[in-house]
């Protein structure tokens, strides 16, 4: 249930009210006891974490990352690049053979 600030236009009080998103707003004013209250627009609220130990369940552990892989079917896209790469790269000019050229 979220909190909400209340403002007094009569008294200018401005005070918080813990309670439910359907229940009606406040139009008494709890300091001067006129109908002249306001409900005031927020930010609204963040989330925040308190306590230790909720980030544990963000992180799977080594055991289970090793299971998920055995489990994991292998790709054939994968098994089809590790050869074609080993062959490319030799082919693939250096950077020394600029300065070569420039000799001849």
């Amino acid at each position: 249930m979220p909190t909400y600030d209340y403002k007094c236009t009569a008294c200018q009080f401005t005070f918080e009210k813990f309670q439910s998103i359907t229940a009606k707003s406040i139009r008494t004013c709890p300091k001067c006891h006129r109908r002249r209250v306001r409900r005031l627009i927020g930010s609204g609220g963040g989330i925040i974490f308190k306590g230790s130990g909720f980030y544990q369940t963000d992180y799977r552990s080594d055991a289970y990352r090793e299971a998920a892989k055995k489990d994991k079917p292998p790709s054939k896209d994968k098994s089809a690049e590790s050869p074609g790469k080993s062959a490319k790269s030799p082919d693939k000019p250096k950077a020394d053979s600029p300065s070569s050229a420039e000799g001849s």
